[in-house]
């Protein structure tokens, strides 16, 4: 038998050796690519250091040429209208303009966090294959079936239609089908991945969430233009 004794090396491919152990005849996953590697000292954290420090001169200079918006001290007896909660919550709070409270404040929520939990499990988070590499028809099929039955799924139980939910994922949807066909410049995006596409569509609604409640909403909730005053 081979000995094998710790070493110092310099080879991150090479060094330190594996020991894979098996049991009857089960197969063993060999993925021979050879991917580039860097150790993490220095490589990865002098980049680290190098954003922070950027990210820190950028906002010792914005605090010094703008004041922070802060407006006049509470009032208890004066309630704004609208009361808004932090940007990082107002999703949440725009959603509850079309949901009922349970399940705008708990179901959406939860789906969304346990999504996130239990889709790094599925094979489409490992592989990744392009997700039009082969039937592209019959996924183009799936994929309009999938999002028709999601938009009228979201409008089910709401009190008012849910353009901020519907609209982007049709958008998303468009796009996911220009880049299939090789449309213009959407034809880069042609490798993406289940994977990708997924999380680009929870990113682009939690963003279309936040900037309509945060910009787009004035007094009793109402639509209105960031600057003009009185139009809702």
């Amino acid at each position: 038998m081979k000995r094998f004794e710790p070493v110092i090396g310099q080879d991150v491919g090479e060094v330190p050796v594996r020991l894979l152990f098996t049991q009857d005849e089960a197969g063993v996953l060999v993925d021979q690519a050879q991917e580039p590697m860097v150790m993490t000292v220095p490589h990865l954290i002098l980049r680290e250091l190098i954003a922070f420090l950027v990210l820190t001169w950028i906002l010792v200079m914005v605090s010094l040429l703008w004041d922070a918006p802060l407006e006049a001290i509470a009032n208890p007896s004066q309630t704004p209208n609208p009361s808004k909660a932090p940007w990082y919550f107002l999703g949440l709070q725009e959603l509850l303009h079309y949901y009922p409270p349970l399940i705008a404040g708990i179901v959406l929520p939860g789906l969304a966090v346990l999504a996130l939990v239990i889709i790094p499990y599925f094979e489409i988070n490992i592989r990744r294959p392009p997700l039009f590499d082969e039937k592209r028809g019959k996924r183009l099929a799936a994929l309009w079936v999938t999002i028709i039955g999601a938009c009228v799924a979201m409008s089910l139980p709401a009190e008012v239609m849910p353009w901020v939910l519907v609209i982007p994922t049709l958008l998303g949807g468009l796009v996911i089908t220009g880049s299939a066909l090789g449309l213009g410049v959407l034809a880069r995006l042609q490798d993406r991945s289940l994977a990708f596409w997924l999380m680009s569509w929870f990113i682009l609604e939690l963003t279309v969430l936040t900037i309509v409640g945060t910009f787009f909403r004035g007094p009793f909730w109402m639509l209105t233009l960031p600057w003009i005053e009185g139009i809702y």
